[in-house]
């Protein structure tokens, strides 16, 4: 088991401009869409291509390409031979990268501050109230705490991994499920196949949320990132690809190995 606690993303993060009329900024850290963005500096590419390039699902693929396309890095426009087709392009100036440093982790942080204030308190009502109240009124000021959210989740999962280890997989997962259903964070059901598919009902990050179309879990999704990748000892990629916030009944996350 790997129980590296200080999981360093290997992509530098990059910032494009935004949508034409706005003097927005966007700042992508995600592997998978910074995979895409490089792909459609060189070259405009099919859907199949960068789905065949980057290795990842169908799924997977489409929900980056929405979420970039929304925030007006990338357009696209019908293939001219099969109107079926989209040929995708970059429809923003590359800005910039920033390369990642390691600051001195403040104690909230810490692994033994998360356990004993998530693993060691019984009832977290009004935090739930509070955390749903803050996203909500974030979300209303346009403010995207998305890749926080994120980063906050990895610090839990590494924190608690070696709480619910177990060298048998399906212990590990029962284990994983039966914390998710103990702390009021959901349901969750597990689909093993070439992918790994978790399904949450109840979800407690996003059930209050408003529907935006955009999945909203990315705590929940730094916390499955850490787990498995503690328990395989390579990192991997996990994508919302259902979410109450885009309409759905439930929320699925779809967990691979990260590509190298």
């Amino acid at each position: 088991m790997n129980t590296n606690e200080n999981y360093i993303k290997q992509k530098p993060i990059q910032i494009f401009s935004g949508h034409e009329l706005s003097n927005d900024v966007n700042v992508i850290k995600s592997e998978v869409k910074l995979t895409i963005l490089e792909m459609l500096k060189t070259k405009h590419m099919e859907f199949d291509e960068i789905v065949k390039n980057t290795g990842k699902s169908k799924s997977t693929v489409s929900v980056h390409l929405k979420d970039l396309r929304e925030k007006g890095i990338i357009s696209f426009k019908v293939n001219p031979s099969d109107s079926r087709k989209k040929i995708f392009h970059l429809n923003s100036r590359f800005l910039g990268s920033i390369n990642t440093s390691s600051p001195i982790e403040i104690e909230e942080r810490k692994k033994e501050y998360l356990i004993d204030n998530i693993l060691n308190k019984d009832d977290f009502e009004f935090s739930l109230l509070l955390f749903h109240t803050l996203r909500s009124s974030l979300i209303q000021e346009g403010v995207n705490i998305d890749p926080i959210l994120h980063d906050t989740g990895l610090s839990i999962g590494n924190a608690i991994f070696e709480k619910l280890y177990d060298e048998t997989f399906d212990k590990f997962l029962a284990n994983v499920s039966e914390f998710w259903q103990n702390q009021g964070l959901g349901i969750i059901s597990v689909d093993i196949g070439q992918i790994i598919k978790i399904t949450s009902v109840d979800c407690f990050e996003c059930g209050l949320l408003p529907k935006t179309g955009k999945p909203a879990c990315f705590l929940d999704a730094g916390i499955i990132e850490a787990l498995f990748s503690n328990y395989f000892g390579f990192p991997v990629d996990v994508i919302e690809v259902q979410c109450y916030t885009m309409g759905d009944g439930q929320c699925t996350f779809e967990v691979e190995p990260k590509k190298s």
